[in-house]
Formats: C-alpha cells, structure tokens, sequence
C-alpha cells in the first residue's frame, strides 16, 4: 500500500449509476468515522450533517448511525481483534484503511452481519474510497476476522479476567485501561465494596444507544401533552421527562419554539435537586455559573417561575452564551445570558441565593451518548480540569450569600472531579455539605450519600455527579 487512500470528503460521494453497488449507509458510517478521526468532530454533531447530505431517513439512517457509533465504542477492542488478523502493527496502517477494517469488523462480530456480505460491502466500499490495493488489504484481514466469532476472539485477544481484571474490561468492553480504573474506583466509593461485576455492567451501559429524553419545561410546556407524541412515554424518574422510542426530536414543534427541550433524565434532576433544597431568606436571584449549551438554565428558570425566580446565566465562550440565550428566549420572568469567566464573575460577592455550577470535566458519564470521547481523553486532562473545577467552585461559593446553596455537578464520576474537589472546598471552611438524597424521594438506589451519583447501568441516566454545599460564613 505505497499511494494513500483520498482524503477525507467534507460531503459524501455524489451518486453515479456505476457506484449504486456501494451501501450509502455503509459509506455515511464511513464520512462520520473519518470527520471524527480527521477533524476532531463530534460523532453526534458530524452524523446529522452526514446523514442529511446523503439523503438516509429511516432504517439507512439508522443502520448508518448504529454502524458509526457502534465503531467508535467498540474500537478497542476491534482494533485488538485487527491487530490479530494483520501482517503489520495497526500503527503502520493508514488511517482511513484501518477504519475501513474496524467499520466490516464491527458487522461481524456485533452486528450479526452474515461475515461474507460484511467483507463484500466493506470491499466495495474500500474499493471506491481508496483503490484496489486497500480492498485487497481489507478482503484479505477481514476474512481472518470471520473465521472466529465473538467469543473464541475474547478468549484469544483479551486478558484474563482472573489475572487482570482491568485489562480484561479494558479488551471486552472496550475502554481505556485509565478509564476502566477510574470508574471501578468511583463505583467502589459509591457502593463501598468493590466489585469488578459492577463496573463491567457500567462498562457494557456505556455501549448501549442513550434514549432519546424530553424535558417539558414549566410555564412552557406539559408532560401530559408531549406525552401524546407517538412513542412517547412518562421518564422513571423526573416528573418532566417523557421518552420516546424513537424519531428525530427536531421536528417536534415544542423542541423548536424552546417549550420543550432534549435533556437527559440525569439532568434534569440535577436542577431539581438545588431548587427543593430548603434555604431560609430570600430566594429570587439564581446564577447558573457554566451555563452552556443552556438546558439546565431553561429548567432552572421553569422551576423558579412561581418563586419570581431572575436568573443570571454564564458561559465562557462567547457561542455557547448564544445558544443558553437560545434556551432561555420565551422562558417566562427575567433572565439574562451573557459570556464571562466564572472565575472572575461580574458580581458582587454574595449576590446569588443559589448557585448552579455544571463544571467542564472529563465526561467519563456520558460515554454512551459520546462514543468518541473515551479515546480523546487522557489522565492528563482530569489533573488539568480538576484545577479549573476547583478554582470555579470558589468563586461559586463566593458568589452564593451566606445560607445560600451552591450546586456543584458534572457528567464525570471520577473522584479527582467530584470527591476530591468538594472535600477541598469544604476543608477550606465557610460550606457544609446538604444531604441529596431527601430533595429526590423518587429515585431509587441513590448509596451512600450525602452526594447524588447517578449511574447508566443503575439509573438509566447519564453518569451525574451533584454536591449540594450550603454556605455558612
């Protein structure tokens, strides 16, 4: 393979009558693994654009995403399997061909893909992308592939279980080592007794599709009137979330007009959690610190209305202070977004009754709805985040006057993100930790306390962290 395969097209190939034998779902699947690999794009974002371009509704649309996103969970353990069936170490193959690979791997050993039609397709599609030497190369590695099935390559590719458990999750569920050891640990703490079933059934969630939740938005929209959506159906937990079994959320008129919005169940109670914890004095004046891209701001502003709730929402980046203006244009009352630094806020000390702080962190609890996000992060990141994380809690609890409560959540369960940043902040004094788990007397198996962790494998929702801190002093 001397000449390397065309670069990456923006828009997928334009039709001819001579190309109709090559899948367009199969070569969707393709654009998206090459834009995510190439451009740094995020799978969920590239897939819309992707799919719109080459026209897929329905079950193509369908197959296409279950195929990327299938790929891009499972690429760990593809790629051990690849490594396995290849004359070369998977470094020295070309980038777009080893995704050729893992895309008619991922047919065969999880899609159930009859393994002779997976390697025709794949060719085909290799033959149109890259030539005749890379479907060849293609042909030649994903016939080994089918000569094996799922199990008998987790028995040949994949450690021990017995002799190294981590390394055994990392291989058959497809996470970073790093990954796999964060999240035990962090179930560990939560359960207070350590069991590698545990985290492998959090690994195996995270590889599932996330559902699709609406929000309906108090002062805005109905429950009972989403729930007249077909396939629609009440969430487990949160009294304003209502799922559906499928269909593009875009075209619902309450998701467009703002009434309504996409949110996860975790979320949602994230923002219901600091609204029903007690505070004694006024409470009309809410600061939602990292706001974007503005979910929990338009919750917040919902669940405050009756209150005469003003809500003041923050966020760096001057496009994501757009789009929570976005979220919040039509919510009753008076609210104000804006861009700024958290930690150099534009207020006075004190000046907030609650305080929201969704912090950036690593993302390890959604991995589920961001597929490409485990192979993007490193240990480097959480010691680098934590710093940020620490640095925008301070200024949270500055900001928040005495007996008020400040909210401190990510979509991160790693204990340098969660336990370890509100330790901190409660050893330097002035805060005392609320107990959680009181404020959602309708959600099961919530541990330990006093913190809210919640969990795909146990909740069914995104992996979220909420601290509730009640200033003192």
């Amino acid at each position: 393979m001397s000449d390397g395969p065309r670069g990456h097209r923006t828009r997928p190939v334009q039709w001819r009558p001579d190309r109709k034998a090559t899948d367009p779902s199969r070569l969707a699947a393709y654009d998206i693994l090459r834009a995510v690999d190439e451009d740094a794009a995020y799978a969920n974002l590239v897939a819309q654009r992707v799919l719109a371009d080459a026209d897929l509704h329905g079950r193509d649309a369908a197959f296409a995403t279950t195929l990327a996103y299938g790929t891009l969970r499972r690429r760990g353990f593809l790629d051990a399997v690849l490594e396995a069936c290849s004359a070369r170490p998977l470094a020295e193959i070309e980038p777009a061909v080893l995704d050729l690979a893992r895309l008619g791997a991922m047919q065969i050993l999880f899609l159930r893909t009859p393994p002779h039609a997976a390697v025709g397709e794949t060719v085909q599609l290799a033959r149109l992308v890259g030539g005749e030497a890379r479907s060849k190369f293609v042909n030649a590695v994903l016939r080994r592939v089918g000569e094996r099935d799922l199990d008998e390559w987790i028995d040949l590719v994949a450690p021990e279980a017995q002799v190294d458990p981590v390394g055994h999750l990392a291989v058959v569920q497809s996470h970073p080592r790093w990954v796999v050891e964060a999240l035990h640990d962090s179930l560990s703490a939560w359960t207070g007794s350590p069991s590698w079933g545990d985290t492998e059934d959090l690994l195996a969630a995270d590889n599932e599709n996330a559902g699709v939740t609406l929000v309906a938005r108090p002062g805005r929209s109905d429950v009972e009137d989403l729930l007249e959506l077909p396939g629609a159906h009440p969430g487990r937990w949160s009294p304003y979330a209502v799922v559906l079994d499928g269909g593009d959320p875009a075209g619902i008129r309450e998701v467009r007009n703002g009434d309504a919005g996409v949110q996860d169940e975790g979320s949602q109670l994230v923002a219901l959690a600091l609204a029903r914890a007690e505070i004694d004095g006024p409470d009309t004046t809410w600061l939602d610190m990292a706001a974007g891209p503005g979910g929990k701001a338009a919750l917040l502003a919902g669940l405050g209305l009756e209150r005469g709730v003003r809500l003041l929402a923050l966020d760096r980046a001057p496009h994501r202070a757009g789009l929570v203006a976005k979220a919040l244009r039509g919510a009753p009352g008076h609210h104000l977004s804006v861009a700024g630094d958290g930690t150099a806020g534009p207020w006075r000390p004190g000046s907030f009754d609650r305080v929201l702080l969704d912090a950036p962190c690593t993302g390890l609890g959604v991995l589920r709805r961001r597929p490409e996000s485990r192979w993007r992060r490193s240990p480097a990141d959480v010691a680098e985040l934590a710093a940020l994380q620490g640095a925008l809690l301070a200024s949270a609890i500055e900001a928040v006057r005495v007996g008020g409560i400040v909210g401190y959540a990510t979509c991160s369960p790693h204990l340098a993100e969660t336990d370890v940043v509100v330790d901190d902040a409660v050893r330097r004094g002035g805060v005392e930790r609320v107990d959680v788990r009181p404020l959602l007397p309708e959600v099961d198996d919530l541990g330990r306390g006093p913190d809210l962790r919640l969990w795909p494998h146990v909740h069914g929702t995104d992996g979220m962290f909420l601290a509730l801190l009640r200033r003192t002093g």
